[in-house]
């Protein structure tokens, strides 16, 4: 397990390797506002363990990567995914297989069809192909929690920022699934390790391209697509429609899982289905 700072793109990422740099490469993309502490590092290595090279990284604004001011990003969303296709680049020879979680997602959508050459294979995590009258909305319970955000914390007390990033993790998570001590633990490694606390909110404010439903279609990497049957903010069919439109993809649901990272108790599916859908 080795983490380094890595140029991308023209600018600095913070970069976690796990697993043989020989092996073929998986890259894991966080979603909006989440370092790379969000893809858990045991997670990580079963995956490694499986013979494959595991890569998660900040996105800018997260974790060590280069921070801009909070309120003023100075990047789009097709910048964040022209970073990871650099990492590709720097790390894995130019082709990797793809991991992308909500925004993350969205992102490996964009290198699937705008960098055809880098993704090997395509894996989405409670992600969706864009917001679309035909898809199903937010549910009720996380759109009430839209409507009364909490107050952001003080930046400087570490404690409260912790406690407001576990209270922001939980509405999203399924009925059954939300680990509060887990969820703390990965809140402080986030919390300790990150440059510019206050700065990930950029994210919500950046452009993010054009639409890229419409070109679904023109996807030809293997796609597996991952949704828990409780996601929040992306209900189900958000991924049923990514595996209608992408040509042969495959849709996993994941019982009673929220909009979340694969939590512990889906790991004896979610990674040896990893491992079948990016073997060589």
């Amino acid at each position: 397990m080795t983490e380094a700072m890595v140029r991308a793109n023209g600018v600095d990422l913070c970069v976690e390797t796990f697993g043989d740099p020989r092996a073929p490469a998986i890259l894991l993309i966080s979603g909006a506002a989440a370092s790379m502490d969000w893809w858990d590092a045991e997670f990580c290595r079963r995956i490694a363990e499986g013979g494959r090279l595991v890569i998660r990284y900040d996105h800018r604004d997260t974790g060590r990567s280069v921070t801009y001011p909070p309120g003023a990003p100075g990047y789009t969303g097709p910048d964040l995914a022209r970073d990871a296709a650099g990492l590709i680049d720097a790390l894995a020879g130019g082709r990797a297989h793809m991991a992308g979680l909500s925004m993350g997602g969205g992102i490996a959508q964009y290198l699937a069809v705008e960098y055809a050459a880098r993704v090997a294979t395509l894996t989405l995590v409670s992600t969706s192909p864009g917001p679309a009258s035909d898809l199903p909305p937010m549910a009720d319970r996380l759109r009430a929690t839209f409507a009364d955000p909490a107050p952001e914390p003080d930046w400087s007390d570490h404690d409260a920022v912790v406690e407001h990033l576990v209270e922001e993790q939980r509405p999203y998570a399924g009925p059954d699934t939300f680990d509060e001590q887990h969820v703390r633990e990965i809140a402080r490694r986030v919390v300790g390790r990150t440059a510019g606390l206050g700065s990930s909110g950029n994210h919500w404010l950046i452009d993010g391209g054009e639409d890229l439903r419409p070109r679904l279609g023109e996807i030809t990497a293997p796609t597996l697509v991952i949704h828990g049957t409780e996601d929040p903010f992306f209900p189900p069919g958000h991924g049923a429609a990514l595996a209608r439109e992408i040509s042969g993809a495959e849709l996993l649901l994941l019982d009673g899982v929220g909009h979340e990272p694969p939590p512990r108790s889906t790991w004896d599916l979610v990674v040896p289905a990893l491992l079948r859908h990016t073997a060589p």
